[in-house]
């Protein structure tokens, strides 16, 4: 057993010493009380049932955006009752202009960027204060779910298993909704005590939002001002288990030859597989997948690379992963699970026992994609060409409102004696509910494999390295600011995370005052942002000083406007810019659901090349919902780069483009067809550059779907795909075709 791993152990067990449960603290809301339903409730959007008659009635609600804990601008009630197998949840939401409700049917988990209507429930049932499930429900039914955690945000990658109906009447719209107690995790006492809040978005001139408690402005926790909820008890110990095989079947077509050649058609590839979740208590859950199927319906939305320093990061889709996500989210993005690239099996344990939540992952990767290899100023990808054995583990301990815990990852290489090991603790302390410290410190141990033809760094050696970070954030009602220091070493190396950048120290910090105009402008804020990095040896990379405002405004708009003024080091020059950068973001109406642009203009760096010029970056993008069920999605993002040429003449380096269209048909929340056309484009000036270069790259993808869900795991996709390649400014070659199927079924005991 290696050093690492006896470390491991010896941290875990310190952190794994029990305490005390539960996190009720001075900053609760109103005790609730819920009692047992006295008949059926059928889910249908009607509230007449006999089962609700004796539910709990919430009539207090608080007004908390733009208002400070204000009466609502409409009436809302909440009620909540629940049986030996479900939580109920219930709402009549009144509007005084139902033609006004933004809800237009869409699938799961799309609710409009909080420009749609909505209503439900944050549910913390191991009664922790900082942690929950999020469930809300559109008028239209359209269910979206999320992890809430007040020290890493919110992540809605996970998908659970309830029911929910709606229905619009001429007086607003109501809501029911069952939650089976098998999706929850819980602690096996009799009775219970959780933590709740009900919730209504209410977007019109201005974005309202209603909740069961009080949000004090200047707070620096959300989950923990939830109400208190008693009276649950005889709920269910566990035993459910969730099996759900698929079947898949895609098959492609690539040039024969070079580009421009016939497409040549690869044999049909099926797949077949299976996902097992077992909770052997209500606090616990197992996970186990054989060839797990991690295709994603949707391609990632492209990003403009050209010009940038340092890897860019996409979003987890895959669902074998999301099971306690929250636990993987750490200060230093230490695990990052897409680089487990191909999975043929994997195994979970997620849970709680005395007082600890705790995950443990191990998966066998068959590799394939790329390695971060990463540095101070820039960072660069390898292929990953062969296997390796992951294994992530996490134990958190809570004390009150705050928590420390420990992380490792150990990535072994197949056939290449090589690996990567990390392993440190993390915590955050909540002294007050204005303060708030966090902190993380993590110890590396690499062995690179001997594959100096992949990256030059891969020759067999081992180094070890350290990374460290210390966040101080405070918040009052019209003051706020942070403090933030890094320390990562140079042979710092998380293979199984995202950390793009090592061999630095960054100094950060910002302030702010915030006003609240009433009028046009419901919140004000004037900020002032700073940021100092420099290598080992003390040398610049960059520093940066940003002063700005933004706003909340009418349309429910927000709007930022800022001045940047920093200095960065490219190849062996200092070089200063000087930008003004942009947010503006509105939803004007039902059928212009959302306007957007963000970007930069000014002074720019050829990084590249490591010498001035000047650019532009913009990013536009809008939501339109030509009818309640058709919702088309906009993007329009560029970037471009002027320099000096020999001569000293002004002259285009090269521009970027990225250009998507989605369009959504959604016949039911069930049932939906969409179609999605990307263009991504880089046109430069070979002459311009030092070293060679092409004159144009580009690829222009398609993808079309068909799309039947029962719930989540429930699912069928038909699918097809077509990429070609830019060859030429106005000549696209083919680059593969794909024609996929995809079918599962949860079964459920």
């Amino acid at each position: 057993m290696s050093s690492l791993r006896i470390a491991a152990l010896v941290l875990a067990a310190q952190v794994m010493r029990p305490c005390p449960a539960g996190a009720q603290s001075a900053l609760s809301g109103e005790t609730i009380r819920i009692s047992r339903a006295v008949a059926a409730i059928t889910i249908d959007g009607d509230l007449s049932d006999e089962g609700w008659r004796g539910a709990t009635r919430i009539e207090r609600w608080y007004e908390t955006q733009p208002g400070d804990n204000t009466e609502p601008k409409v009436r809302n009630v909440g009620y909540l009752t629940f049986d030996d197998r479900f939580l109920y949840a219930g709402f009549e939401f009144e509007d005084p202009d139902v033609g006004s409700i933004r809800a237009p049917y869409a699938d799961r988990d799309d609710i409009g960027n909080g420009y749609d209507d909505y209503g439900g429930i944050l549910l913390d049932p191991r009664n922790t204060g900082n942690n929950a499930f999020f469930f809300v429900v559109t008028p239209r039914n359209t269910q979206y779910d999320s992890v809430m955690d007040d020290a890493s945000g919110e992540d809605a990658s996970p998908d659970f298993f309830w029911q929910s109906a709606t229905r619009i009447t001429a007086r607003g719209w109501t809501l029911e909704m069952r939650i089976p107690f098998a999706s929850l995790r819980y602690r096996n006492v009799d009775p219970q005590t959780w933590s709740i809040l009900l919730y209504r978005n209410y977007p019109r001139d201005y974005h309202y939002q209603f909740f069961s408690a009080r949000l004090p402005r200047g707070g620096n926790c959300f989950v923990c001002r939830s109400n208190t909820l008693v009276g649950l008890e005889h709920l269910p110990a566990g035993g459910h288990i969730v099996a759900a095989p698929y079947v898949s079947a895609s098959a492609f077509a690539h040039p024969r030859d070079d580009l421009g050649s016939p497409l040549v058609r690869d044999p049909v590839k099926p797949h077949v597989g299976l996902d097992v979740k077992f909770t052997p208590n209500a606090d616990n859950a197992l996970d186990f997948t054989v060839k797990p199927d991690f295709s994603q319906v949707e391609s990632d939305v492209a990003q403009i690379s050209a010009n940038e320093r340092f890897a860019l990061f996409f979003p987890e889709k895959r669902p074998f992963f999301l099971e306690g996500v929250d636990l993987f989210q750490t200060p230093i993005q230490a695990v990052y699970t897409r680089t487990i690239t191909a999975p043929r099996w994997g195994a979970r344990v997620t849970g709680k026992e005395a007082g600890i939540r705790y995950t443990a992952l191990v998966a066998d990767d068959g590799g394939g994609g790329s390695v971060i290899l990463p540095g101070p100023n820039t960072s660069s990808l390898a292929a990953q060409d062969f296997g390796s054995t992951v294994f992530v583990a996490r134990a958190k301990r809570d004390i009150g409102l705050s928590f420390v815990s420990v992380l490792v990852t150990d990535r072994e290489g197949h056939d290449t004696r090589s690996h990567n090991r990390v392993l440190g603790p993390d915590f955050t302390w909540r002294p007050s509910g204005s303060d708030a410290v966090t902190g993380q410190w993590l110890f590396s141990e690499t062995r690179t494999p001997d594959r100096p033809a992949l990256a030059a760094e891969w020759t067999g050696q081992s180094f070890s390295s350290h990374a460290g970070m210390v966040t101080w954030s405070h918040s009052t009602t019209h003051f706020d600011a942070l403090g933030k220091y890094k320390d990562l070493g140079n042979q710092f190396r998380a293979d199984t995370g995202f950390v793009p950048q090592v061999g630095y120290r960054e100094t950060f910090g910002f302030a702010g005052w915030t006003f609240r105009p009433t009028g046009a402008i419901t919140r004000l804020r004037t900020f002032l942002n700073a940021d100092h990095q420099v290598d080992r040896s003390g040398a610049l990379i960059s520093r940066t000083v940003e002063p700005g405002f933004g706003m909340d405004t009418r349309l429910n708009g927000f709007m930022q406007f800022r001045y940047i003024d920093d200095e960065i080091r490219a190849g062996d020059r200092r070089i200063g810019r000087r930008q003004f950068g942009y947010i503006a973001q509105f939803s004007p109406s039902r059928r212009v659901a959302q306007l957007a642009v963000d970007g930069t203009t000014g002074q720019e760096i050829d990084f590249v090349n490591a010498r001035p010029g000047s650019g532009t970056t913009i990013n536009l993008s809008a939501r339109l919902n030509p009818t309640d069920h058709l919702d088309v999605s906009l993007v329009q993002n560029q970037r471009w780069v002027d320099v000096d040429d020999a001569v000293g003449q002004r002259q285009r380096l090269f521009i970027s483009r990225v250009s998507r269209v989605r369009g959504t048909y959604t016949f039911t929340s069930r049932l939906f067809v969409r179609g999605i056309v990307q263009y991504v484009s880089t046109d430069r000036d070979p002459s311009l550059y030092a070293s060679a270069t092409s004159a144009v790259s580009g690829t222009l993808g398609g993808q079309a779907l068909f799309a039947y869900k029962l719930n989540w795991q429930s699912v069928m996709f038909i699918g097809y795909g077509d990429d070609r390649e830019l060859t030429d400014r106005d000549r696209f070659e083919k680059l593969d075709r794909q024609f996929f199927v995809k079918l599962s079924y949860a079964l459920q005991r």
